[in-house]
């Protein structure tokens, strides 16, 4: 952890009791920023403002390098979640997560190639996908490790936030051609019933899908109204709503229709969880339901006793989010939130809760149900059905302790 993001007692005893001197309203605020500030700037009213740049600008202290959390020559960085407003995740803070870092390619000479088990093998140029019919969805695409670098028995910090759990992520309008489109065009062969997909980076990134887990999927081209990143896999990527992030396969070039998985190195060495019994899952694509409290939660501190809205998010590659329940006394009774629209399918919603916090200890936690009926589980429930060496797919819930000093560190619910 970042040593200028953990919290000083010292520097928040400070701070409130500045703001009791003055007799202000305390607000979220008064508790969240613990940023060094910069010298404030002059009077907007009395100097000219900056004219009009060729590209809008984010806030001095709203810049992607102090939200983004990553490491020197990382191969990922996480969504500021606690962070954001709304559902839409901004382009410069999508999450990332790159096997062989991003390739540099041009729009005019990057082909996609179909072929295997089809009837009119074919090569796409940009141009030529471009000119079929486009759509755009609002879809959450999550990494299958989210989480799992926190979540250890023998390993539990406390000082985390939720950006470093659960940040890989992020939400977007994504646009582009049907899949299925292009599967029309090349013509499916019978007995066909998966495809593997493969990327143009230095790794050749691929994975293998299953045909029937194909609906919705895209050749994403773009995102949030403009032309996709070079992160997200400019100029073109697979987009496959509701299934793990590493079959969204980057810079892709190849689809190749096959009767059976491929079984790569990234689907073998990877993406593969032991289990208990000595077997192991493989090919477990579905993203389950989920959800995480963003507020209240490390480092911030209530400064007062009395009523706050708890916050969060939900999410579930099997469909829609039909209810989140929140918990303020660690899982023992729970209390439906309040769902904010437009709930999208396999996209990420807003939940809110109001609660009367008295000052004493006190655990909180969130739990989504999607509209299957499946009930996202608690770390007991998922370590028994899975073990304890599972490293993908962690989708229990989340639990945060308010302590007495109104200090909010990360726990892992009914075990603490």
């Amino acid at each position: 952890m970042d040593s200028s993001s953990k919290l000083s007692r010292r520097a928040w005893i400070t701070t409130a009791s500045g703001v009791v001197a003055a007799g202000l309203i305390r607000t979220q605020t008064d508790a969240i920023r613990l940023d060094a500030q910069e010298a404030p700037p002059p009077d907007p009213t009395k100097v000219p403002g900056r004219l009009v740049s060729p590209v809008g600008q984010r806030a001095p202290t709203e810049r992607p390098e102090r939200l983004l959390r990553t490491e020197a020559l990382s191969s990922s960085s996480r969504t500021p979640l606690h962070e954001l407003m709304g559902t839409i995740t901004p382009a410069d803070l999508h999450f990332e997560r790159h096997h062989a870092g991003i390739p540099d390619i041009r729009l005019e000479n990057h082909e996609l190639l179909v072929h295997g088990m089809v009837d009119r093998p074919m090569v796409f140029t940009m141009d030529d996908l471009m000119r079929y019919p486009r759509v755009s969805r609002i879809r959450f695409l999550e990494c299958s490790g989210n989480g799992g670098g926190v979540y250890s028995r023998d390993r539990m910090p406390t000082e985390v936030t939720v950006q470093a759990i659960d940040g890989l992520l992020s939400t977007s309008e994504w646009t582009g051609v049907p899949l299925s489109t292009i599967l029309r065009e090349v013509g499916v062969r019978d007995g066909a019933s998966w495809i593997l997909a493969e990327g143009s980076d230095s790794a050749v990134m691929s994975r293998s899908v299953p045909l029937d887990l194909l609906e919705g999927a895209l050749l994403a081209f773009g995102q949030n109204g403009e032309m996709i990143r070079p992160e997200q896999g400019y100029p073109l990527r697979l987009f496959i709503p509701g299934l793990e992030g590493n079959t969204n396969v980057k810079w892709l070039r190849r689809i190749e229709v096959t009767d059976q998985p491929t079984h790569t190195r990234d689907e073998t060495s990877r993406y593969t969880d032991p289990l208990g019994d000595g077997t192991a899952r493989q090919f477990s694509l579905v993203m389950d339901a989920k959800s995480v409290i963003t507020f209240p939660s490390y480092p911030y501190v209530l400064p007062e006793e009395g009523w706050w809205e708890i916050r969060g998010l939900a999410w579930s590659g099997r469909g829609r989010i039909t209810r989140v329940d929140v918990s303020t006394d660690g899982g023992r009774n729970w209390t439906p939130a309040e769902l904010q629209g437009p709930i999208f399918p396999q996209s990420t919603v807003r939940f809110r809760h109001l609660f009367e916090w008295n000052g004493r200890d006190t655990l909180i936690l969130s739990r989504a149900t999607d509209e299957t009926g499946y009930v996202q589980p608690s770390v007991q429930q998922l370590w028994e059905a899975r073990g304890p060496q599972t490293s993908y797919h962690q989708n229990h819930q989340r639990a945060w302790r308010i302590a007495r000093t109104g200090e909010v560190t990360f726990g892992l619910g009914e075990l603490v």
